[in-house]
């Protein structure tokens, strides 16, 4: 049976990478951990967390263990690595959000990376008195980390030096801190960059959830960059099948000509390579939300729009090149936006009445 720990189990993408796997492999033990913190409703994961725990019901050839607990916790990371003994780690643990590392930037050293570090040297010391170890670490990176790169569409081949949020940097610091590992321990890591991820149950403090609420209350949402900027939207689905892919085949070790090991490391894209106009995308919403019922079908859009100036590190387009995603894996993200925006119209009408 396959031991895999997946950090952030209650999140958004966690919580739809633990289902994927429970419904569509066999003989695996999942081990979720996650802090349940209030940087959101803590309700929404509770929500995730019954999912999940429906769905362990109908696989019984599948385990499914949650951890209430936090990354940062030294002791706490290193006991159910040695109790566990994981043959696959997928760190999605972080705390997330571009606008909130402006004001809270404690939360993304002490998540980011510290958790990270002490997630890297649990999986370096698995391999202790010549244990088996930990087979692939697959770990949430972000686009974040092309910062204001002007070149489009961003590749995984371009220098990401530049960030614009402390967010960012602490990302990029992540595939730095991977590369490091992997050079000196021969750790098999694959970092994945995730390109605005949207769908039912998603994070509240994202745009689309966002501009649903305030319109629901009847309150103004503010476009920034006056509508100019453009969004690699990538729908939930989408993203876990990628990670599912990656998570089975991890970069291979070798030997370098120096008799060392070259870094099993790798990083990849993970979006839909098609950026949509956020004007368009808000027009595409609230046609949905109307469709769902969430909003009435004389509902005044325009005097509930304003469009204002870019925010602190924010940045105009984001747009992902998958040609190495593609490559190596056969998969490219594929769903349309009306088509994830009306299951997310749905969703909400459902959760919140």
């Amino acid at each position: 049976m396959q031991r895999i720990l997946i950090t952030g189990a209650a999140g958004f993408i966690g919580a739809n990478l633990v289902e994927r796997l429970l419904s569509t492999e066999n003989d695996i033990f999942v081990v979720g951990l996650d802090s349940l913190n209030d940087y959101y409703d803590p309700a929404i994961k509770e929500y995730r967390l019954s999912r999940l725990a429906s769905v362990a019901i109908k696989y019984p050839q599948n385990q499914w263990l949650f951890v209430r607990g936090n990354i940062a916790d030294r002791a706490l990371v290193d006991n159910l690595f040695a109790e566990h003994q994981f043959d696959v780690v997928v760190n999605l643990a972080a705390q997330a959000g571009v606008r909130y590392s402006i004001t809270n930037p404690d939360a993304y050293i002490e998540s980011n990376i510290i958790g990270f570090y002490n997630i890297l040297e649990a999986c370096r010391h698995s391999y202790d008195n010549g244990a088996k170890g930990v087979e692939h670490l697959v770990y949430a990176s972000s686009s974040s980390v092309y910062g204001s790169n002007k070149k489009v569409p961003y590749s995984t081949d371009d220098k990401v030096d530049n960030p614009v949020s402390l967010y960012a940097a602490t990302k990029k610091s992540n595939e730095l801190m991977a590369h490091a590992y992997s050079k000196l321990y021969d750790i098999p890591s694959t970092g994945l960059r995730f390109f605005t991820v949207y769908g039912p149950a998603g994070r509240p403090d994202m745009a689309y959830f966002g501009f649903t609420d305030k319109l629901r209350r009847g309150e103004t949402i503010k476009i920034f960059n006056y509508g100019n900027c453009r969004r690699d939207f990538t729908y939930i689905d989408d993203i876990v099948e990628g990670v599912q892919r990656v998570m089975h085949c991890a970069p291979a070790r070798s030997k370098g000509d120096d008799g060392l090991p070259v870094p099993p490391y790798a990083v990849y894209n993970i979006g839909n390579s098609s950026p949509e106009n956020l004007l368009d995308f808000v027009d595409i919403l609230q046609q949905e939300l109307v469709a769902a019922g969430v909003l009435p079908a004389d509902y005044d859009f325009e005097i509930h729009k304003e469009l204002v100036a870019m925010q602190p590190g924010d940045v105009p387009v984001t747009y992902a090149d998958t040609t190495a995603l593609e490559c190596d894996f056969n998969f490219k993200p594929h769903t349309p936006l009306r088509t994830g925006l009306r299951a997310f119209a749905q969703w909400y009408k459902e959760f919140y009445g």
